[in-house]
Formats: structure tokens, sequence, C-alpha cells
């Protein structure tokens, strides 16, 4: 693929073209029947009609000249493929050409909701709140905390300080923004939380964070092209996708995402609730965990290496991090910790090569190893990378027999807290 490199190391005796009926299956489930019509994430260069755009950008725009900080208020997909990109894109310590992007309304810590509202008071802000039916508890909550500070502080501008994303038909939150006028950005109905970062629920946040969404979606759109083919033999995204239900199949119910780039937290977040929330369904479905390497070495380190066998592990790294001066360690001519063999290395190469070595260990270890690797962190790879997961898990879950599109299971803990608040 253009921008993703994809390997495995299974069985010795595993023959991966020998799934390509089953493949094709699955192909055939997801373009033509389209469950419950939600995919239409599928036509990811569609998805924001021209009007749409401009309307965002010039918002976009707004936000970043007159805010200092976007509040981004939502849960689960409303707000993890935005964190997700951000982190990926940015430096550590600073923001790029946007403003500050955070973001709240994914729990329901009073800690967390007052040390925010602090965090704002000499600031100024504008908040997004996204979700598409404007029922979910959470994010409920703190759009009505956020909207009464924010009506406190700006008064008579308040509304200006409100942009709400949501579904253009239905939903307590399109009737909220059209009584008080907010703008308002749509999110396709037929696009569910989780495979809407490439709408305006994640493209907004991501632009207002300054960084180039047109490259994201034309990353996307490229890897469309490419794992839209039927040719099996020549799409990872739909070899991946069988890997999966194979090693499930033996026993493997625990995919164990690992990352040596610590910037990909919330990307592996992303997948967690991607595929978790897509394929474990009918008391089935492989266990989404996540590792940051090498720190988790010194943590789970043992139970990857010895401990049961239940597991196989995807790594997903840059093989070159986005770095403009290469870092070496200085000679020191005492050498008393021991550190000078390494000074001829710069400190990426120092980390592929533990990359590398962990992989190693860890098939010896008899661990299943899918390697995901690219060579650039940027916008396309961006793009790149969430269209190829979001097809591999719609794949994978046909694969399994369930429908990747819906979450009956969360829906009993929503109705479950409120039948409890009701009765208190």
């Amino acid at each position: 693929m253009k921008y993703i490199n994809f390997d495995f190391a299974i069985d010795e005796s595993f023959d991966i073209n020998s799934y390509e009926q089953i493949a094709l299956r699955a192909f055939t489930d997801l373009h033509i029947k389209r469950t419950g019509k939600m995919s239409g994430w599928l036509e990811c260069e569609k998805l924001l009609k021209d009007t749409e755009k401009k309307q965002m950008f010039k918002i976009v725009k707004e936000v970043k000249k007159e805010a200092d900080v976007l509040v981004v208020i939502g849960i689960g997909g409303s707000y993890l493929g935005a964190k997700a990109a951000i982190d990926f894109l940015s430096d550590y310590y600073k923001f790029e050409e946007g403003l500050e992007v955070i973001f709240v309304g994914n729990s329901l810590s009073e800690k967390y909701l007052i040390d925010t509202a602090k965090y704002l008071e000499n600031k100024n802000f504008y908040i997004n709140v996204i979700s598409k039916s404007g029922g979910t508890l959470e994010p409920a909550i703190a759009f009505r905390y956020f909207k009464d500070m924010v009506e406190k502080k700006y008064k008579s501008e308040a509304k200006k300080h409100i942009i709400i994303t949501t579904s253009k038909n239905s939903g307590s939150l399109r009737k909220i923004s059209i009584r008080e006028g907010y703008r308002t950005l749509f999110i396709p109905d037929n696009i569910g939380g989780r495979y809407s970062v490439l709408t305006p629920v994640g493209l907004f946040p991501i632009a207002c964070a300054g960084f180039d969404v047109e490259k994201i979606l034309e990353g996307a759109k490229e890897t469309k092209e490419e794992v839209d083919s039927v040719s099996y033999r020549k799409n990872p995204a739909m070899q991946y996708a069988v890997i999966r239900n194979v090693l499930y199949k033996q026993g493997k119910d625990i995919e164990v995402y690992s990352t040596f780039n610590p910037n990909m937290r919330q990307f592996l977040e992303w997948l967690k609730q991607l595929f978790g929330e897509s394929e474990c369904k009918n008391f089935a479905g492989i266990f989404p965990a996540s590792l940051i390497l090498s720190t988790d070495l010194h943590s789970m380190g043992q139970l990857m290496q010895q401990g049961k066998r239940n597991i196989f592990e995807t790594f997903i790294n840059a093989n070159r991090e986005n770095v403009k001066n290469n870092l070496y360690l200085e000679k020191d001519k005492n050498d008393l910790d021991n550190l000078n063999f390494v000074t001829h290395k710069n400190i990426n190469e120092i980390n592929k090569i533990a990359r590398l070595a962990t992989m190693k260990a860890h098939r010896e270890g008899k661990v299943p190893i899918i390697d995901i690797s690219f060579e650039k962190q940027d916008e396309k790879t961006l793009g790149a990378m969430f269209y190829f997961f979001e097809y591999s898990c719609a794949i994978s879950a046909y694969i399994l027999g369930v429908n990747p599109f819906n979450q009956p299971g969360v829906e009993a803990y929503k109705k479950n807290i409120k039948e409890i608040l009701n009765k208190k």
C-alpha cells in the first residue's frame, strides 16, 4: 500500500491465500448488503459537500483567530478520533499553528469538570458539542455545565461561542441548535460514531488544531481506492481481517496493539473502541488491549513473553519519527555507564532496534505477530490508517458473523443509569 506497510509472522503452515473466498464473502456483505445502511463512511471522498466544507472552514478560521482553547464535548467516537489525530500529529509539548484543543464529556468525574472550568476562567474559548442524538448522559451533562459558563462569560455573544455537531434531521441536540440559533455541523445519518472521524466530528477539531484535513481526506481516499479492490491477494486490509479471525478460531481471543511511538496512545484507544464495539457481540469477539513500548515491557513484558498463550500482537509504528535533527548520545571518556557502545546510533534507530528485538522475543514466545508500519507521521498517513482500520474492522466483523455497525450492549448501562437516577 502507498502509505502503510503490512507483514505478519503466524504459524509456518498458515496460507493466507486459502482464505480468499471467506474474505470475498465479507467484502460482498460490506459493499452489497450494507447492514443497517450505516456504511456511508465507505464514500469518504463524498462525506463533505462543498457548501458544508466551506462553512466548516469559515468557522475554523474564526475559532483559530479569536480563541485560546476549543473545548470538545463528546464521548466515544465523538472525541477519540480527533484526540488520536491531534496527538499523532502534534509535538509533545506545544501546539502547532492552531489553538489548544481539550476534551470533556467523556467521563462523569466531577473533579475533572471543575478543574477544566478553572483552567478556562481566564481564557477565551469556544465549545464544540458532538453527539448524534444529544441524549448521551456524559456529554449532555458537560454541555449544560459549560453552556452555563459560556452564557455567564460572554452574555449576548454566548451563542457565537457554541458550535454543535449533530444529526441533521433528528435528536435533542438538533432541536436545541435550532431553538438557540447555534451554528451546526452535520453528521451524516448513515455513519455511526466510531466510523465518523472523517466527518466534521473529527475534521473540525483537527482543523482547529492547525492540521490539514484535506490531506487527511486525500490519504483516506487513496487508501479506499486500494482496499476497495476485490483482489484479495493484494489487499492488506482484507488479509488483516482474515488473520484476526483465523487466530481467534485458534483460541487467540485477545489482540494487543503495541506501539513504540508514545504519541500514538490515543490512536490505540480509538482502535480499541472501533474493534471492541464493532465485533464483540453475541458473547463472541476479540478483546482489544494496548501497550506503549518499551515502557510497558517493564510491567507487562513478562505476561507477553510467558503468560497464557491466548493473545496475538499487532505492532503499529512509524519506521521513522518526525524529527528535524537526529539525536545522538555524546561519547563519555570514562564510560562509567557503559553506554558508549550506542553512541554511533541515533535514538530513533535504537528505538527501532528495540521494536525488532521485542517482536523477535514475543514471536519466540509463541505470540503471533502482525506488523503494520508507516514511513511518515503526517496527515496523509493518518487518513490512510483511519480508513484502513475502519475497512478491516467491518470486514472482520462480517467474517465473525456480526453486524459491525450496531452496539446493543452499550445501551444497557445507559438504560440502567437513567432508571436508577429517575428512581432517586
